[in-house]
């Protein structure tokens, strides 16, 4: 086992690394080891899982994730906390750090054969880039089986929204290609430091097939012209999509989707065969 991170210990390795947490990077470090022990639970790992772990800061999800898994890829921007975790886990967990190893760069230009084939994603991703990181990985990763976030509250409603609800909308649809997404809980901001303004949630996410014979760069440029403009129908939110409002009726129509529906209204699979008419 590991012996896991608390608000002392956390406040002390920022105090030896000369760290101070910037909102620029999105930085808000969990203090409670009963919060990681929560987020591995609902993570739902088996025991040949090849985690990948983005921003794990000084190492608090980190160390209670190594038990669980064959092995962990962990993804820090930070250079200095990249530098460092390796020491933390050899510290605190000296019998699992060789399941660890860690990758200094930025998790949306990480590529495949940087990451190798890991099965599942664990991460508490900083607020600023968690969809596009999280769009990224399931696009670039197949592997991918699985996967649990903790975001802002607001953005889990986001990713986990279906047709028809009032928050459903790009980020919705673009994780759904990918993905089922399901918010799990809801975590309280004081278990961070610094503590954000509001609080987070944890979205779990289950790969499934996406639609098949269409591009998927096709249907994510029509997801953004449909939603650029949410209150209006598809027929004139996608007239510069189709390059007429005549057009995007005709393509609407061929789809069977009556031109009077907005973007909100359709799902994954719904946009998938609008484009597959538009060629």
């Amino acid at each position: 086992m590991s012996a896991l991170l608390g608000p002392a210990e956390i406040r002390g390795l920022a105090e030896r690394l000369g760290l101070r947490p910037t909102k620029k990077l999105g930085q808000n470090f969990v203090l409670d080891p009963n919060t990681v022990r929560r987020i591995v639970a609902a993570a739902g790992l088996r025991d040949d899982d090849r985690v990948i772990e983005v921003g794990p800061g000084l190492g608090s999800l980190t160390l209670a994730l190594l038990p669980h898994c064959a092995s962990l890829v962990a993804v820090e921007l930070d250079p200095v906390l990249a530098e460092a975790l390796p020491g933390t886990v050899s510290e605190r967990a000296p019998v699992l750090a060789t399941r660890l190893s860690v990758l200094a760069g930025d998790a949306m230009k990480v590529t495949r054969a940087e990451l190798g084939d890991p099965t599942a994603l664990v991460a508490n991703l900083p607020y600023n880039v968690a969809v596009p990181v999280v769009i990224h990985l399931l696009a670039e990763v197949p592997t991918l089986r699985t996967g649990l976030v903790m975001v802002q509250a607001e953005v889990a409603d986001r990713m986990a929204a279906a047709p028809g609800n009032k928050v459903y909308g790009v980020p919705s649809v673009k994780v759904a290609w990918h993905a089922e997404a399901r918010r799990v809980a809801t975590i309280g901001r004081n278990v961070f430091w610094p503590a954000p303004g509001v609080d987070s949630a944890l979205v779990l996410l289950t790969r499934r097939e996406p639609p098949q014979g269409v591009d998927r760069a096709a249907v994510f440029a029509l997801v953004d012209a449909a939603f650029a403009q949410r209150r209006k129908t598809l027929r004139a939110a996608l007239a510069g999509w189709a390059g007429s409002a005549d057009r995007a009726e005709q393509v609407l129509r061929a789809a069977g989707i009556d031109p009077s529906t907005r973007g909100e209204q359709l799902s994954v699979r719904d946009f998938a065969r609008i484009a597959q008419h538009a060629r």
